[in-house]
Parts: C-alpha cells; structure tokens; sequence
C-alpha cells in the first residue's frame, strides 16, 4: 500500500504493505525504498518467541533485537538467519534497549529497580560479553540509553529524589557514571519514562539529546545541549494525566526537526493526539493534523529524506509523507520498535519474536 498512499483515498489498501511515497527532489533514495507496489514489511523467522523492544539497525543485512527472558539477536544475512548472541546468565533480565556501532560493536540495557538495571557491551558480534554498569540503588530504574558517537553516551533513568538521573560514558559504554541532577528539571508528581522501545531517550550530533516523559499531569520532552549536563523542559500535546499515557518515542533527523509518538498504552483506549512535531529542537511542539489512529509506540525517519517517517505500534504501523504532519496506516501488524539504518534498511521488532524488514 506504499504505492497506493501516493494515489490517492480512493486507491485499495493491502495490509503489510506501505502507500508508495511520491519522490521529492533531494531525497530520491528514501522515496525509492517505498516506490513500489508492494513495498511494506516483510517477516522474518527469528525463531524466538521474546518480545523485542530494543533495535539496533546497522544496515539492510545487519541487525539487532534485545528483548526479554535476557534475549539478544544478531543477524548479518538480512534476516534470513538469526544468531542467538544473548549474554550467559541473563536470562531474568528485561533488555529494553541496545545500540550497535556496526556487526561486532553493541551496548544492551537491561531495565528494572535496582540490579536489575544493567549495560553489557560485546566487541566481538555477541560471542562475549561484559557486563559495565550495574545499578545498585534501589530507588533507580533506568529506562533508555543514546550515544552521540562511539565513545559518548547517556542513559536515561527515571525520578530519583525528584529529578530524572543520567548515566554517561566516554569510552562507548565500558564505564559508567552518574551526573549531578542539578542541571535537571524537577520532574512532575508521577512522571516516568516508558522503556517502550528504546526510544524515550535519543540524540542526534555531537551534544544534543531529548527525553521523553509520561504518566503525570502533562506530557513533556526534555532537551539537553551539552550531552546531559543541563536540560530544559517543554510540554506537548500528547495524551498525558494518566500514569499509562504520554510521550513513548522520540526521533530526530537533525537538532531541529522531531517526531514525538504515544498515547494510551492500554489495549482499546482512544489515544487522539497520538502524534506532535517540532521545528525549533523541541521547544515547542505542534499536533499533527492527522495523527495515527492509535498508540504508537516507535518512530524514525527514513534516512536522508526532510519529509518521511514511519511509526509502529501494537495495531499497527504508519508512514508520513509531509514531516509527521499527517499519518496514513499501512500495516495492521504488531510492532513495539523500529529503526532505520543509513543504508535505508528499517527494520521493526515487537511481540512474540516478530521481526520485519522493509522491502520493495
């Protein structure tokens, strides 16, 4: 249906397959990947029945998934083989998201209070693993985790006397440590993080980051400047005053432009105002004028591209042609997380071991 997208409401739609997006002048390599007519996910067997909410997308050959029951995945052939690469002995952990700097290089949070919260990092495609951080406070949950570059790095955890903690490393995930919180807003009555997808908590350049918060009286995002040390916060439209509503998913194509995707996580709870867009690096937040019809859970841009993006969610998934200001579903399938690498391989990850790539 990516092909049908561009024709027009009267041209049929066909489920798992996206509209065609019409070419733009500047970006016809992200508009090709989505140019046929049946361009849309394609499943891949990942032989696992984990939920993945963590993605990692280093080309159209090589990903990533983490989930949970401990469960790390690794493929190089597109998705046709899946290694199981999972640290030993973590099988109780939760891992909620995972970075890759390329096939051998990745850094995997696991979530949780106290020990639970945790980061491994493996140089060699999985085969070993260390672990480098490990939460000893039991008032701390941490959430997501970002890198700037292969050595820079912050990881989001939620409210701790009032005020969201950041973990930062310098050497690409080898060693942690906790930033001083006063550079950090104080956060409202309730408000958290949702480790959803990987995405409560992205970057884009050398300094910059966002956060994004729920399941308090307003839905905001937090933005940083100077890697985490200090952070300014800004409301948005989104569904909030609800401990199960807010901001899940963040994404960013430059320090400007962003996406924030969410709602109500519940199963058949409306979530209007399911979508917001930014054009002044968050400060303000604008609802899209046709949001996805329901919660969504992940969201990225379509490399090189000012214009597309794709959210996923549980009941479905959708495409924008015109920067996150309208959305147009093109996949009724369950997904909690996708990604994009710079090679326009997406791909999208989600419950009982579901994998996809996007595909002519």
């Amino acid at each position: 249906m990516l092909a049908t997208m561009a024709a027009g409401p009267a041209a049929a739609a066909r489920p798992g397959s996206p509209a065609a997006a019409p070419t733009r002048a500047g970006e016809p390599a992200s508009a090709a990947v989505l140019s046929t007519p049946h361009a849309g996910w394609r499943l891949k067997d990942s032989g696992s029945t984990a939920r993945f909410r963590g993605l990692a997308a280093v080309s159209r050959t090589t990903a990533w998934v983490a989930g949970t029951a401990g469960t790390v995945l690794r493929s190089h052939d597109g998705g046709k083989h899946w290694s199981d690469v999972s640290p030993p002995g973590a099988g109780a952990l939760e891992f909620r998201d995972i970075e890759a700097f390329d096939a051998r290089r990745a850094v995997v949070l696991a979530i949780g209070e106290g020990v639970a919260s945790r980061v491994f990092r493996t140089d060699d495609a999985g085969a070993t693993w260390t672990e480098s951080f490990r939460n000893t406070d039991p008032r701390a949950f941490y959430d997501c985790l970002t890198f700037f570059d292969r050595r820079h790095g912050i990881a989001l955890g939620d409210p701790v006397d009032g005020r969201y903690r950041i973990l930062s490393t310098a050497d690409g995930g080898r060693s942690w440590r906790v930033l001083p919180s006063t550079g950090m807003p104080s956060a409202q009555q309730g408000e958290a993080a949702f480790a959803a997808s990987g995405q409560c908590l992205v970057s884009t350049g050398s300094r910059d980051a966002w956060i994004a918060t729920g399941g308090a009286a307003t839905a905001r995002v937090l933005h940083t400047t100077d890697r985490g040390r200090t952070w300014s916060a800004t409301d948005t439209p989104l569904p909030a005053g609800d401990p199960a509503r807010g901001v899940f998913a963040l994404a960013f194509r430059d320090r400007l432009h962003g996406l924030a995707v969410g709602g109500d996580y519940r199963p058949g709870q409306p979530s209007p105002r399911a979508a917001a867009v930014s054009d002044d690096g968050g400060t303000t937040w604008t609802p899209a004028a046709a949001p996805p019809n329901a919660y969504r859970s992940g969201a990225v841009w379509l490399p090189h591209s000012r214009h597309l993006a794709l959210a996923v969610g549980p009941s479905g998934s959708d495409l924008t042609l015109d920067g996150g200001r309208t959305w147009h579903t093109f996949d009724r399938g369950s997904y909690d997380t996708v990604d994009c690498a710079p090679d326009l391989g997406c791909w999208a990850a989600g419950e009982r071991g579901r994998i996809a790539r996007l595909e002519p």
